[in-house]
Formats: structure tokens, C-alpha cells, sequence
């Protein structure tokens, strides 16, 4: 049985998250989907929209989901192996860069494929609130 592991915030859910954990479910048996939890997402500054308790419960109701579990820190060599996960789901937004041409050396030595899939372009949680924040009228300076 081939498991499969992917994070995110999944905050107002996109088909943009939609196509990654539906393509990711075609190449394993089993996923698996870490939910960051709410003081993660502050470690960039930012705040989800949508509360972790509402967003994992959207997660783990996807047909393509097999788990949905908490993120709690961004170890996920460490989820993987705890998961048994023997491959990684991640966008392409992150192919190339020295930091993930590391990851991919670390994951390699410790059996588990670094898969990466077209990030879909036009859609993204951040473009969302943004959009609403323009609809109610906030100053797009204050937006994170």
C-alpha cells in the first residue's frame, strides 16, 4: 500500500486544493492531509480565515482524503516517516528552489518521493481575501 502526504492551510478551500489532493490521491492508495493548525499559520504573520476545527472537517470530508490530521509544526520529513508515507505532495511553486533541492536530498536517503504538481494559476486563498476585502471596503494596504 502506497500512502501519501500533503499540508496545507486550506483555508477558503479553492479548486486550486482541490486539484492537488485529487491528482495526489491518483498516484497512492492512502492520503493523508496535515491541516495547519492555527498558530502555525501565525508563524508568517498571518491569520486563517477560517477556523482549524471548520477546516479540517472540510478536508476530511473530500472524497480523495483518506485522513486528515494536524500540522502542528513544518517537519514533514518527521510526518512522513511517522505516517509511513513512502511520497510528498507539493506545488510546483516550490521546484528548484535550494531549499526543496535540499528536502529533496533528506526525503531521498529517507525513501520517500517528492512529488510536485502545477500550481492552478488564477486561483489562490490569498487572491480570495483580497477580493472580499476590496468587496467590504477594506484599504488593500492593511491586507496580509
Amino acid at each position: 500500500m502506497t500512502i501519501g502526504y500533503t499540508t496545507g492551510v486550506y483555508d477558503l478551500f479553492h479548486i486550486g486544493h482541490l486539484n492537488l489532493l485529487k491528482n495526489a490521491k491518483g498516484m497512492c492508495d492512502k492520503l493523508i492531509v496535515g491541516v495547519t493548525v492555527d498558530e502555525l499559520v501565525g508563524y508568517k504573520g498571518k491569520k486563517a480565515m477560517i477556523p482549524f476545527e471548520d477546516r479540517i472537517e472540510i478536508v476530511r470530508s473530500i472524497k480523495y482524503v483518506d485522513a486528515a490530521v494536524p500540522q502542528y509544526d513544518m517537519d514533514k520529513l518527521t510526518a512522513c516517516k511517522k505516517l509511513g508515507a513512502q511520497m510528498l505532495f507539493v506545488g510546483d511553486d516550490w521546484y528548484g528552489t535550494e531549499k526543496w533541492q535540499a528536502y529533496e536530498r533528506e526525503f531521498a536517503e529517507a525513501g520517500i518521493k517528492i512529488v510536485y504538481f502545477p500550481y492552478t494559476h488564477g486561483t489562490s486563498s490569498t487572491q480570495i481575501r483580497k477580493a472580499l476585502d476590496v468587496v467590504r471596503g477594506h484599504n488593500l494596504e492593511d491586507v496580509k
